[in-house]
């Protein structure tokens, strides 16, 4: 999909590209708080709440795939009031999403061991999944309790089940075999990663599948993340030059 910026200064105006899959590190809630002496809590909860602006704009505009890391592996090694708010912001967006956020033409998928949270969410995990599965615009995936190494070890297991069992060939193995067993099986890789907060690592994150992404950082908190800051991500995208290894 295109879509074009104003005309400025005379110069024509700059074609945009907007990526299929974009996937976003949401960091900074803490600091964020930090900043205006107000408990973590408050921090997650605009993040939260800047959580349905973003989505809502990146279906907008155009992208197929948005994936969220939501809630990481390590995640739980945080104080347990901190995991505990966390938790129930969880628990209050599922139930809104049962709400309203139907009402969006998205489809929402969570990514990652839910095994680990409670069965009251976890039934609403299935919840939201099961009542967003006939939507037909864009996926949204919520990394929980995900890691990508954890990811990688999850895929070898069952891939190793599968040869056992005698469906799968070690002989026939390819990276595009290999994906099948990943949770973000039958999508694209992502084109664009984007992380707020000033850092300038990927933690765990979609490991395999941003082989060849673009990456974009911002020295922006993600509660202030806006809109406009996604479209400067998509612009600096579609001045990038996607070699995948070649020329």
């Amino acid at each position: 999909m295109f879509f074009r910026k104003k005309k400025v200064s005379g110069h024509a105006p700059e074609a945009i590209t907007v990526p299929a899959h974009v996937g976003i590190i949401m960091d900074g809630n803490g600091r964020w708080a930090k900043q205006r002496r107000l408990p973590r809590s408050a921090g997650h909860k605009a993040g939260a709440e800047n959580f349905r602006t973003i989505t809502r704009y990146a279906a907008k505009i155009g992208v197929k795939y948005l994936t969220l890391y939501t809630f990481s592996t390590e995640n739980w090694s945080r104080p347990a009031e901190e995991v505990n708010a966390l938790m129930s912001l969880f628990h209050d967006y599922l139930e809104e999403a049962l709400r309203d956020f139907m009402d969006e033409n998205i489809r929402v998928r969570f990514i990652g061991d839910v095994s680990a949270f409670s069965p009251e969410l976890q039934a609403l995990i299935h919840e939201v999944e099961e009542a967003s599965a006939p939507k037909t615009g864009m996926v949204l995936n919520l990394a929980m309790n995900y890691g990508g190494r954890a990811e990688l070890v999850r895929a070898a297991e069952g891939y190793a089940r599968d040869v056992l069992e005698g469906k799968a060939d070690p002989k026939e193995l390819s990276e595009e075999e290999f994906s099948r067993y990943l949770y973000t099986a039958g999508q694209p890789d992502p084109d664009l990663i984007i992380r707020p907060s000033g850092e300038k690592r990927i933690s765990n994150f979609l490991l395999w599948q941003s082989a060849y992404a673009e990456f974009v950082y911002f020295d922006i908190l993600w509660p202030d993340f806006k809109p406009r800051d996604l479209d400067e991500a998509v612009r600096i995208y579609s001045q990038r030059q996607r070699r995948f290894g070649g020329v």
